[in-house]
């Protein structure tokens, strides 16, 4: 799912769903999210902008729609933060309001075992518009005797990329084990986040079906980069 899907046709329906997850989710788990989702889904109701597919309201705006201190507001972004239902866009720096967006893969993922619970057409609803498909996987061994890359996430000198590959191993073993183990880290300025592959078929390949996986994998634990560059080795 994507920012064009919710603001062109059938986006009402698919905003409906996201919310129905969200909220279905919330009431299946612990008191503590069920608060926290009945003030996300207010904010993204009432404030939520689908077209830029982030909300950028501030802390006192947020106090008083929920009745409640400027803190509480501050534990509730720092909440969603580390549940990774939201990403964080832009930084509130100066006096200016931070922006952050919904992480609509997290939010497919929590809510998955519950779909059953709204009834067989939400499920397949779900399973159809879900913003990662596993797609058949065709395991290939590309690597090279003498050249096979260690897996990032036992690497220990490049800890900015391990804890993406680590989610992505969690989320979609079979792509990170067949696919994406195979990059090796080159380098990370924040704005750029630059991967190596061995040889051109891994690197179109990933760069053809699996960049979603990427994309929410970085912003979930890095947070924002402009650019994944993917290049092959020379």
């Amino acid at each position: 799912m994507d920012a064009k899907r919710l603001t062109g046709v059938k986006a009402s329906s698919l905003k409906y769903d996201l919310l129905t997850a969200l909220t279905v989710a919330g009431l299946h788990l612990d008191a503590r999210h069920q608060i926290s989702t009945a003030r996300l889904t207010l904010l993204i109701t009432a404030r939520y902008n689908w077209r830029l597919d982030e909300f950028c309201v501030g802390q006192r705006d947020l106090a008083r729609m929920w009745n409640v201190t400027e803190r509480t507001v501050k534990r509730e972004i720092k909440y969603w933060l580390e549940k990774r239902i939201v990403i964080c866009k832009r930084q509130g720096v100066r006096g200016k309001v931070g922006a952050y967006r919904l992480n609509y893969a997290e939010i497919y993922r929590l809510s998955a075992p519950y779909w059953q619970s709204v009834g067989p057409d939400f499920q397949e609803r779900m399973t159809e518009t879900h913003p990662v498909k596993e797609a058949k996987v065709v395991a290939v061994d590309f690597r090279n005797k003498g050249t096979t890359p260690q897996d990032p996430v036992a690497q220990k000198d490049t800890t900015t990329w391990r804890a993406a590959c680590q989610r992505m191993k969690d989320l979609h073993p079979e792509h990170y084990r067949n696919w994406i183990a195979l990059l090796s880290f080159g380098s990370d300025d924040q704005e750029t986040l630059a991967l190596t592959a061995h040889n051109t078929f891994v690197a179109h390949y990933i760069q053809t079906h699996l960049m979603p996986i990427l994309h929410e994998a970085v912003e979930a634990t890095l947070g924002p980069r402009r650019r994944i560059r993917i290049t092959v080795l020379t």
